[in-house]
């Protein structure tokens, strides 16, 4: 059976995907609480290592959107994955803070070479004019990664110590991922034919247009990756807060990864039926509507599995919507430019969230935490609605 190009690169960083943001992003959450103790250092400093890692790799993003334009992704991707072969291997052995965060910075260059934004670059230069199905498909298979990697995480921890877990991954990154960026990616970006709908291209803005909608799509986009990277990271301690005992906690955030599935799995079937920017607005809608449910009833199973059902579609769509958007506003011809560009705030903001979150968490409890976020999730809905009616054209 012959196998097309956009299904063999689907599949492959679909892999990668999964490995690289539970090897890194998701990890803290389960091996935070040993790393604290084995190292003697507090919460806010163990979550502070994403923290680096977003903040490092959001000043690199922009030259490597560039870059990826130019050249493809092959190369830096493959090399991506061996840094955070090296970087795993390395934090396995930190001793302290300072080789700790280290090790999280450099993680933070592989991520910009490995992980989402090149993977969506070289996704769209491989699937042409079927992009938008093509980032759902990758999305769904990315949606996976807690799902996969917080039970998986536990276990090994449990039968192995966080240490040697680590090591486990860095070998996944060096013997598989890096082997699948290799062999997957093309030599060099394709090029396809430009499609006839210039609103297809650009959206057919202006450029004042442009600027302004550039603006709306990174406040929207920054603010929702405040609550995504913060909300997440720290998604367990908020249930135990809201009075859940560890066993529930960790079933109900694992929820999360069917629910970003579902929703994407409907966006591969029915994208073609409705307008990316009013799933973009539902998708920014359902993350203050979750937040609000957790306010008033966060304590109840029922109401918290429905906040994390609300939680896994917003970040679903939002991940979708994050390559889809720019996309269909701003074109294919430097595609890698402004996702690099939208990288840098994403990165920035998100950077801050994680120890923020812990420091909130630890100084004035689950109910200030979740306060914040709902206040960020509402300014990234009225960002997008601004956007929605500024983008009416854009399909």
């Amino acid at each position: 059976m012959i196998v097309s190009p956009t299904v063999r690169v689907t599949l492959g960083l679909g892999f990668t995907q999964i490995v690289g943001w539970g090897t890194t992003y998701l990890m803290p959450s389960v091996l935070g609480r040993h790393i604290q103790d084995d190292l003697g250092m507090p919460s806010e400093l163990v979550f502070a290592g994403i923290t680096v890692m977003f903040g490092v790799g959001a000043f690199c993003a922009p030259r490597v959107g560039r870059v990826v334009d130019r050249t493809g992704a092959r190369k830096l991707m493959t090399v991506g994955s061996l840094v955070y072969a090296l970087a795993l291997t390395a934090l396995a052995f930190s001793t302290g803070p300072i080789s700790y965060l280290l090790c999280w910075a450099i993680m933070g260059i592989a991520s910009t070479l490995a992980l989402n934004t090149p993977s969506s670059i070289a996704l769209v230069q491989v699937a042409g004019p079927r992009a938008r199905q093509a980032i759902a498909m990758l999305t769904i298979i990315g949606g996976l990664a807690s799902t996969v990697f917080w039970p998986l995480t536990g276990i090994l921890d449990a039968a192995v110590g966080w240490r040697s877990t680590l090591l486990i991954y860095a070998a996944i990154h060096f013997i598989a991922c890096a082997p699948v960026h290799f062999l997957v990616l093309p030599h060099r970006p394709p090029i396809h034919p430009p499609p006839a709908n210039p609103v297809a291209s650009g959206g057919g803005m202006a450029p004042a247009e442009l600027s302004r909608a550039f603006l709306l799509l990174s406040i929207s986009l920054a603010f929702g990756a405040f609550v995504f990277t913060g909300a997440q990271v720290h998604m367990i301690e908020i249930l135990r807060g809201l009075g859940h005992e560890p066993a529930s906690a960790l079933l109900l955030a694992s929820m999360i990864g069917p629910a970003q599935v579902g929703i994407r799995l409907f966006e591969l079937m029915f994208g073609h039926r409705y307008s990316i920017m009013r799933a973009a607005v539902l998708g920014s809608a359902m993350l203050p509507i979750g937040l609000g449910l957790a306010l008033i009833a966060g304590d109840a199973f029922a109401v918290a599995l429905a906040v994390m059902v609300a939680y896994g579609i917003s970040n679903g769509l939002k991940a979708v919507q994050r390559a889809t958007l720019p996309l269909a506003l701003f074109g294919r011809a430097q595609f890698g430019a402004y996702m690099g560009r939208l990288a840098l705030p994403q990165g920035i903001v998100a950077a801050t969230s994680p120890p923020v979150m812990a420091a909130v968490l630890s100084q004035f409890g689950t109910s200030a935490a979740l306060w914040i976020t709902f206040t960020a999730a509402a300014i990234s809905l009225g960002a997008m609605i601004l956007l929605a009616r500024l983008g009416r054209a854009i399909r």
